[in-house]
């Protein structure tokens, strides 16, 4: 075991385990102390070798270890640096990690569109809490941006290449989830980017998990786009007997109307169980499902507005469905 220190909070970890791991365990301990998890965009820890792309969760290491103290001369990846005993870590409290981290955040958004009015993506996407918590409001950047033609690389699934920052988790996904991959990164540098095998399109049981994996708006639901924004509709928990997955799901529902069903996502915006396509396109019926009851949103999401709160701590709940007992409805809190 190793006893690390991320902007003074100590926490004891198994050895091997990643700072950014170390951090998240802080952060669950205590939801008071999330402030110490630095903010990812590639890393997925249902991923093997996922992480270490996009650089969004640096860090500053002030002390090595007991062994050693020396810090280490330059911010590192939290999500690929595992702790030593007596290291110490800061991330919130350190301004020159802030300010590296704004120039990652302005990084990603050079070739990036602000087209967030029209993006199914909006009010759940990570790219938009990094620009908002680190960003600025005008670039620097003077070049003409980079744009790709929206294009289907399947029934289900809608590409806007202008809208990715090339985190590799789809790639990721397809390699371990899926059988047969057949789309991944072409090209390198600026000009890199996501693309499928000429005249093929992805067509698993499993491929529409990349649209839960993306952290931006470049990978979407066909049957889902321009439907509604995500903070009208309701999250609920739901499960159906499936041979293929856990089907375990969150539906979405705006009335008695299934607009979306998508995997459940934990408090680092990951899911839990990866669902088949199955469940997730063709089971669009509200009496396909056991409805389990409303989904807890984070008060910082932009869902959880307008919906219900009970308790001195201030709970935020969906409103139930039509075929949740009557238990499960709650008044509006009121205002003060």
């Amino acid at each position: 075991m190793a006893k690390v220190t991320i902007d003074n909070i100590e926490i004891e970890v198994p050895d091997g385990t990643t700072i950014l791991q170390a951090a998240r365990m802080i952060g669950e301990r205590n939801s008071a102390d999330r402030h110490v998890v630095p903010p990812t965009m590639c890393y997925y820890s249902k991923l093997e070798g996922s992480g270490g792309y996009c650089r969004s969760c640096l860090v500053k290491v002030t002390k090595g270890s007991e062994r050693d103290p020396r810090p280490m001369p330059k911010p590192v990846a939290s999500c690929r640096t595992a702790v030593m005993d007596g290291m110490v870590v800061e991330n919130s409290i350190n301004a020159e990690v802030r300010d590296v981290r704004a120039g990652v955040t302005e990084f990603l958004l050079i070739n990036h569109p602000l087209d967030c009015p029209i993006c199914d993506q909006a009010g759940e996407c990570h790219l938009q809490d990094l620009s908002y918590e680190h960003g600025v409001s005008t670039s620097r950047y003077q070049f003409e941006r980079r744009t790709f033609d929206p294009i289907d690389i399947g029934e289900t699934i809608k590409l806007h290449m202008t809208r990715c920052i090339l985190c590799y988790r789809c790639v990721k996904v397809a390699e371990q989830i899926t059988d047969g991959r057949v789309h991944g990164v072409i090209n390198r540098g600026d000009v890199a980017e996501i693309s499928t095998y000429i005249e093929q399109a992805i067509d698993n049981d499993f491929s529409g998990n990349v649209i839960d994996v993306c952290p931006v708006g470049a990978l979407t639901d066909r049957t889902f786009r321009f439907s509604s924004r995500v903070w009208f509709t309701k999250p609920m928990d739901a499960h159906r007997n499936c041979d293929k997955c856990s089907g375990k799901v969150a539906i979405w529902l705006k009335g008695q109307e299934v607009l979306r069903v998508t995997g459940r996502k934990d408090q680092w915006g990951e899911v839990d169980e990866f669902i088949c396509n199955t469940c997730r396109f063709e089971k669009k019926e509200l009496s396909d499902w056991v409805v389990e009851g409303p989904r807890n949103i984070d008060r910082h999401s932009v869902i959880s507005q307008g919906h219900y709160v009970i308790g001195p701590k201030q709970k935020v709940l969906d409103h139930p469905a039509p075929n949740v007992p009557e238990l499960a409805r709650l008044k509006p809190a009121k205002k003060p």
